[in-house]
């Protein structure tokens, strides 16, 4: 049989064949790029900082003093009175069932026996006009607002002022007269000693003229001044406010002479 060569089937054979090699060669593979590892996740642990920073130190502002508080005991003088509470003759003493004005060991001891109670002891003399006072007050059952302390410029009538110490640690000053109580300094914290039942304070009062200045442990409290009582005895007292006993021991009166 006779072929005949016919050149559009030839064109078509040809495409037809170069299709075919093309599918039969193997691809050409494409390079990738090497990927990055990442390390594995680390677990965190706290970082020691031994040597923290710190904020700068800025001082504080410095306080400029006030004017110096002048001498408040002035003019202090002889010895007038020396009383190691051991003649029982000079001081009001007794026992109720209430409580007991006492001399001990070098002390005049007011004891209460618990219960609303005022205690006093007046020494009969001498009689005080300007003076500075200082005695020695040790409580050993004492509470809550319990006081004690120093009676001043007592009166025949007994007028007086009256400087207390409280088991809590406040301070006041009672004026009586005639009968009736007022107070030119309520109750007021001292500072001067700790609540409850403290070691040993030394009380102590500049007593001039109209003028008085009152101290605790040497730490300065208030003045006071008045005109209403200018002389007069000297005495301790002793008050309960509640249901405990209240013991007050004095020791070591001194008072000197004093002046302007």
């Amino acid at each position: 049989m006779e072929v005949r060569y016919s050149p559009r089937r030839g064109a078509v054979l040809l495409i037809l064949a170069l299709t075919l090699a093309a599918c039969s060669v193997a691809p050409v593979p494409t390079e990738l790029p090497t990927p990055t590892l990442l390390p594995p996740t680390a677990t965190l642990e706290p970082t020691t900082v031994w040597f923290p920073p710190t904020a700068t130190f800025t001082p504080f502002p410095t306080l400029e003093p006030a004017t110096p508080m002048p001498d408040l005991r002035t003019g202090i003088g002889e010895v007038i009175l020396e009383d190691d509470f051991s003649q029982e003759q000079f001081w009001e003493l007794g026992f109720t069932s209430a409580g007991s004005v006492a001399l001990g060991k070098n002390t005049l001891s007011l004891a209460t026996e618990g219960g609303k109670v005022y205690l006093s002891s007046v020494r009969n003399q001498p009689v005080l006009t300007d003076f500075y006072l200082e005695v020695t007050a040790s409580v050993s059952l004492c509470s809550d607002r319990d006081e004690y302390g120093l009676l001043l410029r007592v009166s025949p009538a007994r007028d007086l002022y009256r400087f207390s110490l409280a088991c809590d640690g406040y301070t006041r000053m009672d004026r009586v007269a005639q009968g009736v109580a007022s107070s030119p300094v309520p109750w007021t914290p001292s500072g001067a000693v700790l609540p409850g039942a403290p070691g040993p304070a030394r009380l102590a009062v500049w007593a001039v003229g109209t003028e008085m200045h009152f101290f605790i442990n040497d730490i300065y409290q208030y003045t006071v001044r008045d005109p209403l009582l200018l002389s007069g005895q000297i005495g301790f007292f002793a008050r309960s406010v509640n249901d405990e006993p209240l013991t007050v021991n004095f020791s070591d009166l001194v008072v000197y002479a004093a002046g302007k």
